[in-house]
């Protein structure tokens, strides 16, 4: 069975945090399993302020009612929700029993502001990823 922490180490926004800092943030995720059907967060809503990794099962995405992708296990949604708490901007459906790692928005900021050295490498990643979509 993979930890919370192996979980964590699959998503790209987590990818330079040390074995330590997985760990500690690990600590701060808890486990959780939707039906099949269930939506765990709908668009246009203020459903939740997590963020949610997948550690097994299916998920849709839909955007305006029509379905954008497939979240899989190591796929994570509601990285917005971290630090914007803002309106979700799709719907994210268990296709199948699913399982996810999950963590509230005021968990993660304890996290990162507990931890310079963790505040800076996800700017980095942040500041990345907006030059990466610049082209």
């Amino acid at each position: 069975m993979t930890s919370r922490a192996e979980s964590l180490q699959q998503v790209e926004l987590f990818r330079e945090l040390s074995q330590r800092q997985l760990r500690k943030l690990a600590d701060k995720f808890r486990e959780r399993s939707f039906q099949p059907g269930t939506a765990i967060v709908e668009q246009g809503t203020m459903s939740g302020i997590g963020f949610f990794v997948v550690t097994d099962g299916e998920a849709s995405v839909s955007v305006d009612g029509r379905e954008a992708a497939r979240l899989r296990p190591g796929d994570h949604f509601g990285e917005l929700g971290l630090i914007a708490e803002r309106e979700r901007t799709a719907t994210v459906t268990a296709e199948t029993q699913l399982h996810c790692l999950e963590i509230a928005s005021w968990d993660f900021r304890e996290f990162v502001q507990g931890d310079p050295d963790v505040a800076w490498k996800l700017l980095r990643h942040v500041v990345s990823t907006l030059l990466d979509e610049r082209g």
